[in-house]
């Protein structure tokens, strides 16, 4: 190879001399030679040591996971807000109390969200209203019943949502991890060399630096997705809770309905035995 430098002479044009390239000093080489651009994703992943690559396989897996939760909860929670759209345009409409528990029960799916809370708020007032006429224990018994019922529809609409945390918190870290090894052991393997380069140097930090990415690619869109359907299960849970005292409100007013009736025909049946 053969290396164009320029002298300043005594002309007025510069003189060039080709002075072969095994004479020129080291750092006019290391300046005139180009920094190799093979560096592809895929040959830095199989070049990686076998640490980093694990690294890599358990963001991916991560990765893969995370997205799958998100497609699968963004289904799940759409459906259950249709379905309490739907049910509270159903109940509000002014068809009759039983005859909507009794609609519910011919159905062979099984009941869920706002459903599920009226359903088992409605067969604890039927219960009770057979062996008990005091409103205020009525009340308290649907209330208890219908708060179960919340709770555990509140369970699941919470979850995964735990595990979308996690991969979003620890992501980040774990790539870390695989960059701080993969920088020590690029820095380490320089030790023994007399002359070290950007081109010796470069192949193993970029593979370091990939596992980083990985990681944010993994903890992003879970974080993000974390956040929304946080928001969406917590309004959700309101629509519930809502309702529920709506409907507990509903049931008291027939409990004090039957008491009155109760009492007017214990007087009627007094009135009678007086006369």
């Amino acid at each position: 190879m053969i290396t164009r430098c320029c002298v300043p002479a005594r002309s007025k044009s510069p003189v060039y001399w080709r002075i072969p390239s095994s004479r020129v000093p080291y750092p006019l080489l290391f300046w005139s030679r180009p920094v190799s651009s093979d560096l592809s994703i895929f040959r830095l992943v199989m070049e990686a040591s076998v640490l980093v690559q694990l690294v890599m396989l358990l963001l991916l897996l991560a990765s893969v996971l995370s997205w799958f939760l998100i497609f699968h909860k963004y289904k799940l929670l759409k459906q259950a807000s249709a379905d309490a759209s739907r049910f509270e345009d159903e109940f509000w409409s002014g068809s009759d109390l039983s005859e909507i528990f009794t609609k519910l029960n011919r159905r062979r799916l099984e009941r869920e969200g706002m459903e599920k809370v009226f359903e088992t708020g409605f067969a604890e007032f039927a219960r009770s209203y057979k062996h008990s006429s005091d409103p205020a224990f009525m009340l308290a018994s649907i209330q208890r019943s219908m708060k179960v019922a919340l709770s555990r529809e509140e369970e699941k609409l919470e979850s995964n949502l735990s595990l979308l945390a996690t991969i979003g918190s620890t992501s980040p870290y774990i790539g870390l991890f695989g960059t701080v090894w993969g920088i020590m052991s690029s820095f380490t393997a320089l030790g023994n060399v007399q002359h070290a380069t950007l081109a010796m140097v470069a192949p193993g930090i970029a593979e370091a630096l990939i596992a980083t990415a990985m990681g944010l690619f993994a903890a992003i869109p879970a974080v993000i997705a974390y956040n929304r359907y946080a928001d969406i299960v917590e309004r959700l849970v309101g629509r519930y809770e809502n309702f529920a005292e709506e409907f507990a409100t509903i049931l008291q007013r027939q409990a004090q309905k039957k008491m009155t009736q109760a009492q007017t025909e214990a007087n009627t049946a007094t009135e009678s035995a007086s006369a």
